[in-house]
C-alpha cells in the first residue's frame, strides 16, 4: 500500500519508513537531512507557492497548529517576536555614548562604568537558564509578556536611579528581563516557518536585535546631551509598555505538539476549481498493480485543509499552557546540547562575531571623547548608524544568500539537503570581518580620520554582526530543531560570559598596549572559529551521527 509521508527528519520516521528512504536514495538519513522532493511512492506536503518545495516541519492537518496559520497571524506572530528582540535589546549596551556623564554623575572611573554594561550582559546570558524551561514548559507568550514587564520595572529604576549602586541594581534586573530577546524569538521562528523560509527570518531576527543594540547608543547619547540622562529610561519604559499591549493581544502561544499524521490518507479525485484552491493538494500515485502492469499512473490529490487557511485556538491565547515537559530536564538541556560539536561551534562563532562590534560600542567613548577628536555623546553616538546600516545590509543578503546556498546545493543532491548546506555562504563575512577589524584597528591606535574608521570598518562590523550569527545559528537549529530554546541558551551563555570577561580588561588592555593588540587579537579568534566551518563542512554528518540516538531529537 502506498503511504502519505507527512513526517521528516524534524519529527519522527518510523524505522520502516526510514529504511525504505534510505534504500531509495542510497544515503543515510539522520536527524538534520531532509528531504525535498518526492520519493518513489511516497509523497509529501509541498509549498503551494513558487518551486512547490517539500514543507519541513510537515504540516499536521489541524487548524490551530501554526504551521497552518493564517499569513496574517504568522505576520503578527513575527512582528511580536521582532518587536521583543527590539524593546529588550535597546537598553542593554546603549551606556557607551553616556560613559562620561555617568562617570560625572556617580564619581566612578571609566572601568566601573563600563562594568554596568558588562554585569548586565552577563546577568541576561544566565537569566535564561530560568526563561527557556518556562517557555518550554508552559509556553512563549507568558515568557514574553512577563519578561518585558521586568524590563519595564528596570528602567523605571534606571530612570530614577541617584547611585552607582542603585544604577547597578537596574542593570542586573534589566539582565534578568531581557534574557529572552536572545532566546525566545529564535524559537518562535523555528515554531511557525518552514525549514525553507527560516534562514530569512533567524537572519531578519539577529538583524533586529543587533540593530536594536546599535540603535541604542544613538538615541541614548542624542538624549543624554539635550535632554537628559534619565529621558532614554523613560522612553525604554514607553517602548516596552507599547510591547506588553501588542504581545497581550496580537501573540498568541506557539508552542504546539505535532504528532505524526496517518499515513494512509484517503485520497479523492481532484475537481475542477482543485488547481485554483488555497488549500494544499499533495499527489499520490495509486498503487493499483493493473495500471503498473501497463506502465502508466495514476495521479490524485488531497487537500491539506487548513495548510494556510488556520488560526489560533482561545486556549492558545491563555497567559500560561499547561505544564507539559520535565522542567528539571529543561533545566540542564542547555548544558547538555552544548557539547555537540555543532552547537559549540555555532556558539563560538556567534560569540566572537557580536565581540567583534561588543568592542566598538565599548571603546569609541574612549577614542573619539578624547583628543585629536573631542566628540560629544550625540556624535559619538550617531557613528552607531554605521553600524546599523551594515547590520540592515547584511539584513537583506545573508539569509538570502544562506537559502540560496542550500536550495542550489539540494537541488545538486537529487533533492537531499543537509544542514551543512549553508556554510558556504560564511565566506564573504568572513572576509568582510576581517577588513572591518584590520580598518578599525589601524584608524583607531594612528588616529586616523574618523570617517575611515567609521564608514569602512563600522559599517563592516554591522555586515558581519547580521551575517555569520544567523548563518550558524541557523544550521545549529536545522540539526537539532526540537531543542532551539536550549540551543540558544548555550549560544547566548558562551556569548555573553566572553562578553563580560571581555569588556572587564578591555579599557585596561588598551589602555596598556594600544589598540591594534586587543582588536587583532579578537578578529584572529573570530577568523580561526569560521575556519573551523570547513570541518563541519566535511565531517558535519558524521557529528550529527553521533547524537542521533539522543532524546533530544523527541522532545
Amino acid at each position: 500500500m502506498n503511504e502519505v509521508l507527512a513526517a521528516t527528519m524534524e519529527q519522527n520516521l518510523n524505522d520502516q519508513t526510514r529504511r525504505e528512504l534510505e534504500q531509495e536514495l542510497h544515503t543515510e538519513i539522520i536527524p538534520g537531512t531532509e528531504i525535498m522532493t518526492d520519493v518513489s511512492t511516497h509523497h509529501f506536503v509541498k509549498s503551494s507557492q513558487g518551486d512547490h518545495s517539500v514543507l519541513v516541519p510537515q504540516p499536521s492537518n489541524d487548524e490551530h497548529d501554526p504551521l497552518n496559520w493564517a499569513q496574517f497571524w504568522k505576520l503578527c506572530t513575527v512582528f511580536c517576536a521582532m518587536l521583543c528582540a527590539l524593546v529588550q535589546g535597546i537598553g542593554p549596551i546603549a551606556l557607551a555614548p553616556m560613559f562620561p556623564y555617568y562617570m560625572k554623575e556617580f564619581h566612578a572611573s571609566q572601568a566601573e562604568v563600563v562594568e554596568l554594561t558588562g554585569i548586565t550582559i552577563l546577568v541576561l546570558g544566565f537569566s535564561n537558564f530560568i526563561w527557556v524551561p518556562i517557555q518550554s514548559c508552559f509556553g512563549r507568550r507568558s515568557v514574553m509578556i512577563i519578561s518585558t514587564l521586568i524590563c519595564l520595572a528596570s528602567s523605571i529604576w534606571k530612570a530614577k536611579a541617584t547611585s552607582y549602586s542603585s544604577f547597578l541594581g537596574g542593570c542586573v534586573l534589566n539582565g534578568i528581563g531581557a534574557g529572552p530577546s536572545e532566546s525566545t524569538p529564535p524559537t518562535i521562528i523555528a515554531d511557525v516557518i518552514f525549514l525553507h523560509d527560516r534562514g530569512k527570518y533567524e537572519t531578519l531576527y539577529f538583524a533586529t536585535y543587533f540593530g536594536a543594540l546599535q540603535l541604542g547608543p544613538i538615541l541614548s547619547g542624542k538624549m543624554a546631551e539635550y535632554t537628559g540622562l534619565p529621558s532614554f529610561w523613560w522612553l525604554n519604559a514607553g517602548l516596552q509598555g507599547f510591547a506588553v499591549l501588542c504581545f497581550i493581544f496580537l501573540f498568541p502561544e506557539t508552542k504546539y505538539k505535532r504528532g505524526l499524521v496517518d499515513g494512509n490518507t484517503t485520497a479523492k479525485p481532484p475537481t475542477p476549481g482543485d488547481k485554483h484552491s488555497k488549500f494544499e493538494q499533495l499527489e499520490i500515485k495509486s498503487g493499483s498493480s493493473d495500471l503498473e502492469e501497463e506502465g502508466t499512473s495514476q495521479v490524485q490529490q488531497v487537500d491539506h485543509l487548513w495548510l494556510a487557511q488556520g488560526k489560533p485556538s482561545k486556549s492558545q491565547w491563555k497567559l500560561f499552557q499547561s505544564y507539559e515537559g520535565n522542567l528539571l530536564l529543561e533545566l540542564w538541556l542547555p548544558l547538555k546540547v552544548y557539547f555537540f560539536p555543532i552547537v559549540q561551534f555555532a556558539a563560538l562563532v556567534v560569540a566572537w562575531s557580536c565581540s567583534s562590534s561588543l568592542t566598538l560600542n565599548l571603546t569609541q567613548s574612549q577614542v573619539f571623547h578624547a583628543p585629536p577628536y573631542n566628540f560629544g555623546a550625540s556624535k559619538i553616538g550617531f557613528f552607531n548608524f554605521a553600524i546599523f546600516a551594515g547590520v540592515l545590509i547584511g539584513l537583506f543578503t545573508a539569509g538570502p544568500l544562506s537559502d540560496l546556498c542550500a536550495k542550489w546545493l539540494t537541488k545538486r543532491n537529487h533533492g537531499i539537503r543537509e544542514p551543512e548546506m549553508r556554510l558556504p555562504a560564511m565566506i564573504p563575512y568572513v572576509i568582510i570581518m576581517i577588513i572591518g577589524n584590520i580598518v578599525v584597528a589601524l584608524a583607531y591606535q594612528h588616529s586616523w580620520d574618523w570617517k575611515i574608521a567609521v564608514i569602512i570598518g563600522y559599517t563592516c562590523a554591522g555586515i558581519q554582526l547580521a551575517g555569520l550569527p544567523a548563518i550558524v545559528s541557523t544550521y545549529a537549529v536545522d540539526s537539532y530543531k526540537p531543542v532551539a530554546g536550549p540551543l540558544f541558551v548555550a549560544i547566548t551563555i558562551t556569548k555573553n560570559v566572553w562578553g563580560y570577561g571581555y569588556s572587564k580588561y578591555l579599557t585596561k588592555w588598551t589602555m596598556s598596549s594600544g589598540y591594534i593588540a586587543p582588536i587583532m587579537t579578537n578578529m584572529a579568534l573570530i577568523t580561526l572559529w569560521c575556519l573551523c566551518g570547513l570541518i563541519f563542512w566535511y565531517r558535519g554528518k558524521s557529528f550529527r551521527k553521533w547524537t542521533r540516538d539522543s532524546k533530544v531529537h523527541t522532545m
